[in-house]
């Protein structure tokens, strides 16, 4: 999925116009149509600009990743890392697993 597709995709959840995020990011709309339709290449600092303003990761606008929010592997634990690690190779139904027994452990722990 191309970056301009992301970001219109991120607007329209939000509920704005086209109008109000380029209102929002101080240009003019025809400026930040031509990046939503892909006319334009996204500028580095519009980019990161929208992330914030999306509150989602550069990665993500950048399509490098499915993920909006970015970990920060610094808050994270050298056991939770391998867990994700291994968690992520794990077909979707053995997620669902995972996750199912995870609530049973937080339901016995209350």
């Amino acid at each position: 999925m191309a970056n301009y597709q992301r970001i219109r995709d991120l607007r329209e959840d939000a509920d704005k116009t086209q109008k109000q995020v380029a209102d929002d990011m101080f240009m003019h709309v025809s400026q930040y149509r031509r990046y939503e339709s892909g006319e334009r290449e996204i500028p580095l600092s519009i980019a990161i600009a929208l992330s914030e303003y999306y509150n989602v990761s550069i990665d993500y606008i950048a399509g490098l990743t499915n993920e909006k929010v970015s970990v920060n592997t610094n808050d994270i634990t050298g056991s939770e890392l391998k867990f994700l690690n291994r968690f992520r190779q794990l077909s979707d139904l053995q997620k669902g697993r995972i996750l199912e027994r995870m609530d049973i452990f937080l339901e016995k722990d209350m």
